[in-house]
This record gives structure tokens, sequence and C-alpha cells, in this order.
């Protein structure tokens, strides 16, 4: 099971489990691209909203067709689901969510 050295017997190290993105950073561009390749998002605007824009506090707007028939929460917990990990090093996180039609009747306003 383990190597002896000097009569002491030494055991493999464990596996240590780790989170495969824990080193990466946040940005609002990751937030942007991921947004549009997994909720086919047609518009999304990412604002890095946190002082000295250290990228833990983020805005966003969110225009996807899979939003259809869909209620504000569901829509929100799709863009959470989609953010899991990155929700967790992000410290304040402000959603707007829209289907193409609402954003298009937003834009005429």
């Amino acid at each position: 099971m383990g190597e002896t050295s000097g009569g002491v017997r030494v055991l493999p190290r464990p596996l240590k489990l780790t989170n495969i993105h824990a080193d990466m950073s946040v940005t609002a561009d990751h937030i942007r691209d991921k947004l549009i390749k997994e909720l086919a998002a047609v518009h999304v605007d990412v604002e890095d909203t946190s002082p000295n824009r250290c990228a833990a506090s983020f805005k966003v707007l969110v225009v996807s067709p899979q939003f259809e028939g869909k209620q504000l929460l569901q829509r929100h917990r799709m863009v959470n689901a989609c953010l899991a990990e990155e929700l967790k090093e992000i410290h304040a996180f402000e959603q707007k969510t829209l289907t193409p039609e609402q954003w298009e009747k937003q834009k005429t306003k």
C-alpha cells in the first residue's frame, strides 16, 4: 500500500479534489461568452460594478429566446445555473432577463 522509508511506512498522498475553475478569474468577457454560448443569448451586457473593477460585483442584461414563456424567477434560475461556478467567486450579482421581443420594445422607448 505504501512505501517504507527507514522503517516508517509512507502512505501515498490523498488526491486533492479541487474545483477545475478555482484559478479562473471571473471577468466580464468570460461571463458574456458563457451566457451567449449556454443560453443562446442574442444580446448580453455585462458591467463590472465593483469598486476598482476587481470582478467581485456584476450587473448583467441577458436577452435570449430561451426565456420565451418563462416567468422571471425561472429566467433568473437559468442564468444562475449557467454561472453556478462563477457565482461562487462573485459577491454581488444583479441581472435583468428579457426575450428578444421584450428587448426590441424596450429599445424603442
